[in-house]
C-alpha cells in the first residue's frame, strides 16, 4: 500500500478548515510563452509584508493552530518508543502553539543556535499564532528537533511515515514510469522535469495534496521550461538542484538527476536538510535509503541507483546538506557559503513550495507581479517546480487568478495546480 501521510486534513467545507475567498487571480495556461526580460522591471521590488499567522491569511493561522499541531501528536502515535520526557515536550509544544505562547528564545544543542538566535532577535514579542508564518512554522520544526532530541541522538522521528511511503508502491510506479521516458535527451529532461514537478504534490506534511493522483490539462499554470532547458542540457553543465520532499518526490528528482548526468563532463549538486522539516523533506540520509531500496528492487530502478552511486564515486554528483535550508531566512539573505555555491551553478533548480516562498518571499504578492521581478536579486538563472500548497505566487497570466478565485476558491493551497518559472539572466 501506499505510504500514510502524516497529517489528514479535514475535506473542504469542514468546520475546521478554512476555504480560501479572500484572493482574486486567472485562465489556465500550459506551455506560457517566457516573456522577454525587457518587460520586467529589473529594479528591487517593494516587497508586501510576509504573512502572519494572526488570523489576515486564513491558511497561514489553520496551518499553525490546527495542521502543525496535528504533525506534532501525530508524530507521538507513529513513534510509541519515544520516552516519558520526550512525549511530554512534544505534547507541550503543540500545546503552546495551540495556546498562542510567546515563541521560545533558542536553545541548545544544535549547530543552528547562533543564526536562530539572530533570527529570534529580529520577532521579539511574536507569538505562535501572531508572528510572520515562514518564520513561526520553521521555528515549530527547530523546537520539534529539540524536543525529540534529534541533535543528539541523529534519529529522525519522521523516519516511520518516510518509511511507510517507501514500502508502498507509489514511489516505484512512478518512478519506473519516468525511466520509461525515449527520446532525445532535451526531450527526455524537458518530460523529466514536468515528472519532478508533479512529484511536488506526495508532500506527507499535507495529505490534501499528497492524496492527488490525476492531472487535468489547466493544471500547469506558468510553464517556462523552455527558457530553462538549453542551461540544462547544456554540454559541460553545472547544475545545482535544491531538493524538496523524500519518496516519489526525490526519486523523480534522481531520475531527472540521471538524465542530466548523461553528459559525461556534467555535474550535478543536490542541496538537501540537515535538519528533519515538514515530515518528508529531505535528508542525506533519505537520499541512500532510496537509493539502497532501488538497487533491491533490481530492473532498471537498480540500474539506476548503480549510475548514481558510480556517479557519486566519481565526484560528479554531489550532496550539499545545510542548515540554511530548514532555518527562517529567505534566499536573499543566505549566507555567503550557499550563495556562492549557488551562484557557481549553470542554473539553480528550486523544488517544492517551502523553497518558492524561500526564493520570491512568503507573501501576498500581486499575482500578477513578475517572477523576474521578485527573484531579480538571484546572480544565478534559476528554475521553480512547484505545485500549490500555500497564498504566496507571482507571475500569473494576466486574469488567470481572478477566474481561477471564482471558479476554485482553494487553488491557491489545494495541491492541484503547478507553476515552472524561469529567471535566466
Amino acid at each position: 500500500m501506499t505510504g500514510r501521510a502524516v497529517e489528514v486534513d479535514e475535506p473542504s467545507g469542514s468546520e475546521d478548515e478554512p476555504v480560501h475567498t479572500e484572493h482574486q487571480p486567472a485562465t489556465v495556461l500550459m506551455r506560457a510563452s517566457v516573456p522577454s526580460l525587457a518587460s520586467f522591471d529589473r529594479s528591487a521590488p517593494a516587497r508586501p509584508a510576509p504573512l502572519r499567522t494572526d488570523g489576515s491569511n486564513e491558511f497561514a493561522r489553520y496551518s499553525m493552530q490546527v495542521r502543525v499541531p496535528r504533525i506534532a501528536r501525530d508524530l507521538l502515535a507513529q513513534n510509541r518508543e519515544l520516552s516519558g520526557p520526550v512525549h511530554d515536550a512534544v505534547e507541550a509544544l503543540a500545546r503552546d502553539i495551540e495556546g498562542d505562547a510567546p515563541l521560545p528564545a533558542p536553545r541548545g544543542p544544535a549547530p543552528d543556535l547562533e543564526a536562530w538566535a539572530a533570527a529570534h532577535e529580529e520577532h521579539a514579542g511574536e507569538r505562535w499564532l501572531h508572528g510572520e508564518w515562514f518564520h513561526v512554522e520553521l521555528a515549530f520544526y527547530r523546537e520539534l528537533a529539540r524536543a525529540t532530541r534529534y541533535w543528539e541522538t541523529g534519529r529522525d522521528p519522521f523516519t516511520p511515515a518516510k518509511e511507510e511511503e517507501l514500502a508502498g508502491e507509489r514511489p516505484w510506479s512512478r518512478l519506473e514510469t519516468a525511466l520509461g521516458v525515449r527520446g532525445a535527451r532535451d526531450a527526455r529532461v524537458d518530460a523529466l522535469l514536468d515528472a519532478a514537478l508533479w512529484g511536488n504534490r506526495v508532500d506527507l506534511s499535507y495529505a490534501v495534496a499528497a492524496g492527488r493522483e490525476h492531472r487535468h490539462d489547466d493544471d500547469l499554470m506558468v510553464d517556462e521550461r523552455g527558457a530553462a532547458l538549453p542551461l540544462l542540457v547544456r554540454p559541460g553543465a553545472n547544475v545545482h538542484l535544491v531538493a524538496d520532499n523524500t519518496g516519489p518526490e526525490l526519486a523523480l528528482d534522481l531520475a531527472l538527476v540521471d538524465a542530466l548526468l548523461e553528459d559525461a563532463a556534467a555535474r550535478v549538486t543536490v542541496h538537501v536538510k540537515m535538519q528533519p522539516v515538514f515530515v518528508s523533506d529531505a535528508l542525506v540520509t533519505d537520499v541512500w535509503r532510496l537509493v539502497e531500496r532501488m538497487g533491491e528492487r533490481g530492473g532498471a530502478l537498480a540500474s539506476l541507483a548503480q549510475r548514481l552511486r558510480g556517479a557519486f564515486d566519481a565526484g560528479r554528483l554531489a550532496l550539499a546538506p545545510d542548515l540554511f535550508w530548514s532555518g527562517p531566512r529567505f534566499l536573499w539573505e543566505a549566507p555567503p557559503r550557499v550563495m556562492q555555491a549557488l551562484t557557481a551553478a549553470t542554473i539553480v533548480v528550486f523544488k517544492g513550495d517551502a523553497n518558492y516562498r524561500r526564493v520570491v518571499g512568503d507573501a501576498p504578492w500581486p499575482p500578477e507581479a513578475p517572477f523576474e521581478a521578485a527573484a531579480s536579486y538571484a546572480p544565478f538563472p534559476l528554475l521553480c517546480l512547484r505545485t500549490m500548497k500555500s497564498d504566496a505566487v507571482v507571475g500569473l497570466p494576466p486574469g488567470l487568478a481572478v477566474t481561477l478565485d471564482a471558479s476554485d476558491p482553494r487553488w491557491r493551497i489545494d495541491g492541484r495546480r503547478g507553476l515552472a518559472q524561469a529567471r535566466v539572466p
